[in-house]
């Protein structure tokens, strides 16, 4: 046993030996195969980085003389733009130089005039004094009675002499203004047409049969007499079949008191705690729909205002003046301020704004206290308005003086608004006053034999003894009425005044 011992352990030992060795010499292999793999790798990563950096010398150099070519491309492009520069400064040196010229004729020219003037005056002077020294002689005039009758005379040689120029200018004037004025005018009218709403003081209620009226009215009227002292109205039932009138004056109150009234009869429980409650709500109900209301105008009209604005634009649907919708006239003028302000190049937002604000004191003002104008422009103030915009609103009917192109467009939009066929109505009475006022300022002249208020109040025709007026003298005389009329009357629009002077000779043969 120990023999065998002896013989395995030297073995073993021996086969430990050869085995670690051949290890040594297999790492010893692997090594020197992954030193040259290294050597390898580390060339090819040599090898491809100068490769690479030739290709990125190349590249750069190509880029380089790229922008090179396109420098000088630039270069050339800016050379150029600069010799054009310079040749319209040359041309506009040039004309400059023309207008100089031209200039100096004209204020040669005027110099030339004013030495004639000069020399006339001194003609006209001389004139004078030997007209005066004449008038003494013959009619034995005091000095300063001879001259009264000079001037007067003068006077009127100068008014003669004068008002053909004056007619020939206004003539050219007024053919240029109003073919401008028409086209600016007439395309704001044709891009912006609007309907009218009747103004009416009633409003109707549909029953669904003569039953539900003694319900409305209930029990000793006490239903009635809720509903029209929280509504604010007045309830007329009468014998037309299945039909209540709600009557006031505030169109906002009467929509409320409609649709309450409406509410409740579909509901079928009416009785004053009832009616109350459907009031408040209705009353919420039109609150938010008003705010809408202005949002929505603001929206149309893509103008941006504050949101405390919206009720006050939204009130404005239950306002009517002469039979027009205030909201529905406020938007129209809107857009009509627009337009005129885009033609005559001014800002188109702010006399949009101006246009949709300029009646909102309507739907504010409920006491007797201050104008709308005013009213609206302390709102408008209140929020922030630009001053243009105030100062729209504060004069678009004359109580305050323009002072910007935007508060002379929307009083302009306001007018055509107004204006334009169909838009108003008044009453018969408003209607026969104002062609009287017409036709009494147009009698108050002298030398009228009568006159006529003619296109239901759009013109006044008046007729002058031929005799005791001249052609000259029934120019002044139309002015005059014009300008009177102006003054003392308020008139949606214009008036025409038409002055007729004819000389008519009767004969008979016999």
């Amino acid at each position: 046993m120990w023999n065998v011992f002896l013989f395995v352990f030297p073995s073993l030992i021996i086969g430990i030996f050869f085995g670690y060795l051949v290890r040594l010499l297999i790492a010893k292999y692997r090594l020197n195969s992954a030193e040259q793999e290294r050597k390898r790798i580390l060339e090819d990563a040599l090898r491809e980085a100068e490769t690479r950096k030739k290709e990125i010398l190349l590249e750069a150099k190509a880029k380089e003389i790229e922008e090179r070519k396109q420098l000088d491309r630039d270069f050339k492009e800016r050379n150029f733009e600069l010799q054009q520069a310079q040749k319209r400064l040359v041309q506009k040196e040039d004309t400059l130089d023309k207008r100089m010229e031209s200039l100096e004729r004209k204020e040669k020219e005027l110099d030339d005039e004013e030495k004639e003037f000069k020399q006339r005056s001194e003609e006209l002077k001389k004139a004078y004094e030997k007209h005066l020294r004449e008038l003494e002689r013959v009619a034995q005039m005091t000095a300063a009675e001879a001259k009264q009758q000079l001037m007067n005379e003068m006077i009127d040689e100068a008014k003669n002499d004068s008002l053909g120029t004056i007619r020939k200018i206004e003539d050219e004037a007024r053919d240029q203004g109003e073919m401008k004025a028409r086209e600016i005018i007439v395309s704001a009218i044709q891009r912006n047409a609007a309907e009218v709403t009747a103004e009416r003081t009633i409003s109707t209620v549909t029953l669904p049969n003569d039953e539900m009226k003694g319900r409305i009215i209930g029990r000793e009227g006490r239903n009635i007499r809720a509903f029209e002292s929280i509504a604010g109205v007045d309830l007329i039932i009468d014998d037309t079949p299945e039909v209540v009138i709600i009557s006031s004056f505030d169109p906002y109150r009467r929509e409320i008191a409609k649709q309450a009234l409406e509410k409740l009869i579909v509901d079928g429980r009416i009785h004053p705690a009832r009616i109350e409650e459907m009031i408040v709500k209705i009353e919420k109900d039109m609150a938010q729909e008003m705010v809408e209301a202005g949002k929505q105008a603001c929206m149309d009209l893509k103008v941006n205002l504050p949101r405390e604005l919206y009720p006050y634009i939204g009130r404005l649907k239950y306002r009517t003046s002469y039979g027009q919708n205030v909201y529905n006239h406020s938007v129209e003028v809107a857009n009509l301020a627009g337009m005129l302000a885009g033609e005559l190049k001014s800002n188109i937002d702010q006399a949009k704004i101006g246009g949709l604000l300029h009646d909102i004191g309507k739907g504010i003002k409920t006491t007797g206290e201050g104008v709308h104008s005013t009213v609206g422009a302390e709102v408008a103030h209140k929020y922030g308005m630009p001053d243009n915009v105030v100062n729209a609103i504060a004069s678009h009917h004359g109580e305050v003086e323009a002072k910007y192109v935007e508060a002379a467009i929307v009083a302009a939009a306001d007018a055509i608004s107004a204006a334009r066929p169909g838009a108003r109505r008044e009453s018969f009475e408003d209607y026969l006053k104002r062609l009287q006022n017409l036709e009494a300022i147009a009698n108050s002249f002298e030398g009228i034999e009568k006159a006529y208020a003619i296109q239901a109040g759009r013109e006044i025709r008046v007729f002058v003894a031929s005799d005791s007026v001249t052609d000259d003298r029934a120019i002044i005389i139309a002015k005059d009425i014009a300008k009177r009329i102006e003054t003392e009357m308020k008139y949606p629009g214009q008036i025409k005044v038409t002055l007729i002077r004819e000389k008519r000779v009767v004969e008979y043969a016999k």
